[in-house]
């Protein structure tokens, strides 16, 4: 009998892929509840405080700063904190929430064609295009979930897929430098930098605080939820995730996101959940399978010419 090889560091990355994207896929229905005191700005400044203080007190090491690794945190900061959320919060104010669901979890297909460009191993190839048609089918089945309607706004169209090539940008930044720093230390460099980047458009926006908003226990959780485990710890996680798998399997995992906030949704906001649904559900996992096989007879780069005896040479 022929003994499976398991890689067990590959196994533990996609478990803390499939963690963190839980947890970030949950962050719609807390933030619903949020942004009806605050503004999204004021969201991401007590996020990202909350994140840093957190992530400082896991690990309280500092060291001389490099400063060509902190430009690429201030713009792994600006992009993947700032930019992403911003451009995500603001498209929802001109576009079907739907539209936006689809647009930003096509993120993962800018990641690979960034990566393709721009790494040295993580080359575009034919099961990542066929994974991510199956995986973006299956999240728009997800996100209408019985309910088709598509309605295009160019500029909250626009925007969505702004705060997905926001994604992919972090994302192919951050793989020059999980191998060269503690995952904790580095979150924190990215989280104060987003913080830092951010504070100009809450100052500008410049709206009080609604101070009611602190005087339920359900608003701390949703605030700390927010800020300690779903912007510190989990960015974080990601890291590790990253390290473990690449920049580009690990944001596949991307896509399961939509089909998070739907389950979360039916268990805390009682919402519905349609047959599309569970079939987008499982052409994600689909996808996300395909997009992950790393066998080379079916892991071929886009536009690599072989004949049918070389091919029949590697499948024996």
């Amino acid at each position: 009998m022929k003994k499976i090889n398991i890689n067990k560091d590959k196994l533990s990355g996609h478990a803390i892929a499939l963690f963190t994207i839980t947890v970030w896929g949950s962050t719609y229905v807390v933030s619903k509840h949020m942004l009806s005191f605050f503004t999204p700005p004021q969201m991401m400044v007590m996020r990202f405080i909350l994140a840093y203080a957190a992530l400082w007190a896991i690990r309280p090491k500092w060291s001389r700063p490099v400063w060509r690794d902190e430009l690429g945190c201030f713009l792994m900061g600006l992009f993947g904190c700032t930019a992403y959320f911003l451009a995500e919060n603001f498209a929802l104010t001109f576009t079907l929430a739907s539209n936006v669901s689809i647009l930003v979890a096509s993120a993962p297909i800018f990641t690979a064609v960034l990566a393709h460009f721009f790494t040295k191993d993580e080359k575009l190839r034919l099961n990542t295009v066929w994974g991510s048609l199956i995986a973006i089918t299956g999240v728009a089945l997800v996100v209408f979930n019985g309910t088709v309607m598509l309605k295009l706004n160019p500029v909250g169209d626009v925007l969505s897929v702004c705060a997905a090539a926001c994604w992919a940008i972090y994302a192919v930044i951050l793989k020059r430098y999980v191998d060269r720093y503690d995952s904790i230390v580095l979150s924190r460099k990215v989280v104060f930098y987003g913080l830092i980047t951010t504070l100009p458009a809450a100052l500008i926006e410049n709206r009080p605080l609604r101070m009611e908003a602190f005087g339920t226990a359900g608003s701390w959780f949703c605030i700390l939820f927010l800020g300690i485990l779903a912007s510190g710890v989990c960015y974080a996680t990601w890291n590790v995730a990253t390290k473990k798998l690449g920049v580009v399997v690990t944001n596949n995992y991307v896509y399961v996101g939509p089909f998070v906030t739907l389950v979360m949704a039916r268990i805390f906001l009682n919402e519905k959940i349609s047959w599309m649904a569970v079939i987008g559900a499982v052409l994600i996992v689909g996808g996300v399978v395909v997009c992950g096989i790393t066998k080379k007879r079916l892991a071929a780069p886009v536009g690599k010419d072989e004949n049918a005896e070389s091919i029949n040479e590697r499948l024996k």
